[in-house]
């Protein structure tokens, strides 16, 4: 019996170092097979993934991202401690002691595979998943498992565990197009990754698994439960203890960021940046490589400006009445009360515009519903369509624009003021007068609606705006603001073929012998149209050309009025010349590029041209100021700040344009449809884009009491004169002004 133990105990012995041997000869054979086909991982020393090109304002303020992975790389030390060990509890707590592979795990999920017949997941180590996810694909295949764990070995022996766990966090897909920790930390909780508490962390170290699945966005379940079975293993490991687990279990998990991403305050201006990066840089450099892009835009003035804009082109539009609401969920065959719309998952306050449905419109009260909000709009909330009861406007089901005047969160109910998105564009562009830099723009009313953009790409009839450049070559030929021109029945000679031009001005009157400057304060036509023909269409047009017009302008007598297209970059360019002392800087919006490590690429100065002279710059600036201070421009007086600036409104009020300047930056606004027809009855630049402009210019100003100046250049004399006849008057004698003359200009001179 003993010997026969012995030979059987040999015999097991045999057999044991023959499976080891076997296995040896399997592994040893398995390595030898993939070993050459392997990646090279000595391509992490230089590891630079897709990373977020950043556009900033002139403050350092984020105005926009491109990027094809949302991601920001930052280092170990940048990774709280709460979200290092949030992440090794929930999904490799052997991490530090391993050496790339946790040979239980394997073991336990090798036994899983054979006995539930598939490929079960959940034995990889953080290394193992960085190596699939830098070198290999998902794919639940032997041969890919083998290929990572190879490469889980190569990468520990290579790298610190600090770096190893920097490179996973940094590389790792967290939903909604974001990659890695620190870009996480800003779309689910609005902060970096190093200033995340336990329970935060335990959120994003839970959503590692599944991601989209699990996202708070998505599933807030999933993502609460997933969030506190991190928690709970991170008190088992020792990291946090079990009271501290339980208490940040009580807690509700409050957002902070978008899943979109926050829109951009500027986005035509975006636009424009990403077309000329793009151009410059190519596709995959612009949405890879992490680009930093400064720009000279002011977040404050754009703020402001949009909201001039909407307010002005929401003013405009309801002169035009109530249009029927194009979408009706009940008629689309959805149930009122579990109709959904995305603006609803966001935060609602008061003044938001935000849609709701109606829900009765019975009696003088429209109820609605905006989300959990039930929503009451009263009979002055929709008292400008004109209509005294809800049921002449809307039907039940009917999908609306809303602003929502108080809102009671407690007892989710909401008054609100009927609204309707605007069919009236308009476009703003601000640039700065001494360096070109473009301070605003807008280009259209919703760039979601239209990214047409209106402020670059809009070629429209510009009108008495045009004027100013007339009056530039009359000055330089040697008129004066005095010179006398006569508003009185005139006709052109038309051309070949074509009939007698007989120009009449807006008031159908005509006022005889008036001086330049009231010619231009009060926007007269036929004075600006004789000038044109005294002084030749394309001596006119040569100015033009000089103030920065590239637009096509024919050589005939009505482009002194803006019969003429031009856009409005074109327009604003030109008058920023007048209080720059006839210095013309190009816009840019580009100030610097430097790439991920900091390296400038690019760095744009401002180009600046000398496209008239500086005195009869100030002439036309002294000019201008007084189109504010008594002309058609007159509201904007009001600001009582140094401004100047002309109005411009088309034939059949299809184009309304208000330029303007103070001795810092120049202003231009223009209101239209996007069909030449007309905006409304005595829609004049002076009623739909002035008011705009000066909303603008409010915000602009602030609360600064000490006002900037225009400075005269040497050259220029003043002389106290009579504003209507232009004749020498005493400085304190009814309707005297000083004006600004070019020496030997002024009254009295010998020439």
């Amino acid at each position: 019996m003993a010997t026969y133990l012995v030979k059987l105990a040999r015999n097991a012995g045999l057999i044991a170092l023959f499976l080891i041997a076997a296995l040896l000869g399997i592994t040893s054979g398995v390595i030898f097979a993939y070993a050459g086909d392997l990646p090279q991982i000595s391509a992490l020393d230089d590891y630079a993934p897709s990373t977020i090109t950043r556009v900033y304002g002139s403050r350092g303020e984020v105005i926009g991202e491109f990027a094809i992975q949302r991601r920001e790389v930052i280092p170990y030390e940048a990774i709280s401690l709460n979200l290092r060990q949030a992440i090794m509890a929930a999904e490799d707590d052997q991490f530090e002691q391993h050496i790339g592979l946790s040979i239980p795990r394997i073991v336990a999920t090798l036994m899983k595979d054979i006995i539930e017949r598939r490929k079960a997941a959940g034995a990889s180590t953080l290394t193992q998943q960085l190596a699939r996810k830098l070198f290999l694909t998902d794919e639940k295949t032997w041969e890919r498992k083998i290929k990572e764990a190879l490469l889980a070995i190569r990468i520990e022996k290579r790298y610190t565990k600090h770096e190893i766990f920097t490179l996973y966090c940094n590389q790792m897909y967290f939903g909604h197009g974001v990659y890695g920790v620190e870009a996480a930390s800003r779309l689910y909780f609005g902060k970096s990754a190093k200033d995340l508490s336990v329970e935060e962390a335990a959120l994003i170290a839970g959503i590692l698994q599944g991601n989209v699945r699990q996202s708070p966005y998505v599933n807030m379940d999933a993502a609460l439960r997933r969030r506190n079975y991190t928690l709970g293993r991170m008190a088992e490991v020792g990291y946090i203890t079990p009271a501290a687990a339980e208490e940040a279990r009580k807690k509700p998990i409050v957002l902070r960021g978008e899943p979109s991403g926050q829109p951009s305050v500027a986005p035509y201006f975006l636009e424009e940046v990403r077309k000329v990066l793009e151009a410059r840089y190519g596709a995959k450099r612009l949405y890879e490589n992490g680009l930093a892009v400064q720009t000279g835009l002011d977040v404050r003035l754009q703020e402001a400006a949009n909201r001039a804009l909407d307010d002005g082109l929401r003013r405009i539009d309801k002169r035009r009445g109530f249009r029927k609401p194009r979408r009706n969920v009940v008629a689309e065959g959805q149930a009122l009360d579990t109709f959904r719309h995305a603006r609803w998952e966001r935060p609602m306050a008061a003044n938001d515009l935000v849609p709701a449905v109606v829900t009765n419109a019975d009696g003088a009260t429209i109820q609605l519903r905006a989300g959990p909000l039930r929503v009451a709009i009263d009979r002055k909330g929709f008292a400008w369509t004109g209509k005294t009861a809800g049921t002449q406007l809307v039907t039940v089901g009917d999908l609306v624009e809303t602003r929502l005047l108080t809102v009671d969160e407690a007892a989710r109910t909401a008054t609100a003021s009927l609204e309707q998105p605007p069919l009236v564009e308009g476009a703003v562009l601000a640039i700065d007068n001494r360096s070109g830099q473009i301070r605003a723009m807008i280009g259209g009313y919703s760039f979601e609606r239209s990214k047409f953009n209106r402020a670059t790409q809009a070629y429209r009839q510009v009108g008495s705006a045009f004027k100013p450049i007339v009056y530039t070559a009359a000055i330089d030929r040697g008129y004066t603001p005095t010179t006398i021109i006569m508003d009185t029945p005139a006709s052109f000679p038309g051309g070949a073929g074509s009939p007698v031009y007989a120009p009449m001005n807006y008031d159908r009157k005509f006022e005889g012998a008036i001086t330049l400057r009231r010619a231009l304060e009060d926007s007269r036509n036929v004075p600006a149209v004789r000038v044109m023909e005294q002084l030749g269409p394309a001596h006119v047009i040569q100015y033009a050309r000089k103030l920065g017009f590239a637009s096509p302008l024919p050589p005939y007598l009505a482009v002194a009025l803006g019969a003429a297209e031009a856009t409005l970059t074109e327009m604003t360019s030109a008058y920023s010349v007048f209080p720059n002392q006839g210095v013309r800087m190009r816009p840019y919006p580009i100030l610097k590029v430097s790439d991920r490590d900091g390296n400038v690429l690019e760095e744009n100065r401002p180009e600046p041209k000398e496209a008239i002279r500086a005195d009869t710059a100030f002439v036309i600036t002294n000019l201008l100021r007084g189109v504010v201070q008594r002309g058609t421009a007159v509201k904007a007086a009001a600001l009582n700040w140094p401004i100047g600036g002309k109005t411009g409104t088309t034939d059949d009020y299809t184009d309304a344009w208000f330029i303007g300047f103070d001795p810092d930056i120049t202003i231009g606004v223009w209101v239209g449809l996007d069909q030449k027809k007309p905006i409304g009855s005595n829609q004049t630049g002076a009623e739909a884009a002035l008011p705009i402009w000066m909303d603008i210019m409010k915000a602009w100003i602030g609360d600064r009491k000490d006002p900037p100046t225009f400075p005269p250049p040497g050259n220029i004399v003043f002389v106290t004169v009579d504003k209507g006849s232009g004749n020498p008057e005493v400085d304190d004698a009814p309707g005297a002004i000083s004006e600004a003359f070019i020496a030997g200009t002024q009254p009295g001179s010998i020439r």
